[in-house]
């Protein structure tokens, strides 16, 4: 009898687009959170706006850079413009935003402490949620329905 060995992932995580009611979501856990929502009648928007969280600039100094394909030499990336950091939440309500996020990449938590930031600034009465489980989207259900 052959053994199976197992092999380790590699790369980022890909996960499965599924679609509800016409909408196209990232995961399945942004899925079943839209499903909770409108079994709980509570009224979200999905992916409803995008929010700027880091302003873009012209970087008008030299910098010394290797090809952005990782190949090749060193040239001059300087004298460009560099683009606005934006964050899109999951679901947007009437005074919370819920970001449904299973796994993680690298640049998530940097992003969302920035996101976090712009929220503490401009949208004070909002409250965060981020469920990375189908349990916790549960409770947040409970938490927007019935306060903590």
């Amino acid at each position: 009898m052959k053994k199976f060995r197992r092999r380790k992932k590699r790369g980022p995580v890909v996960s499965k687009k599924v679609i509800v009611d016409g909408i196209k979501f990232a995961s399945g856990l942004e899925a079943y959170m839209y499903r909770a929502l409108k079994k709980a009648k509570i009224k979200a928007d999905y992916e409803k706006r995008t929010f700027e969280i880091f302003e873009g600039f012209d970087f008008t100094n030299e910098s010394y850079e290797r090809q952005a394909n990782g190949k090749g030499s060193m040239v001059n990336r300087g004298n460009k413009k560099v683009l606005s950091i934006k964050y899109t939440p999951d679901f947007e309500g009437k005074d919370f935003i819920i970001e449904c996020k299973g796994r993680p990449n690298d640049t998530f938590p940097l992003r969302w402490k920035m996101f976090k930031k712009y929220v503490s600034r401009y949208l004070r009465n909002y409250k965060l949620y981020k469920p990375q489980r189908q349990s916790e989207c549960d409770d947040v259900i409970n938490l927007i329905k019935y306060g903590s």
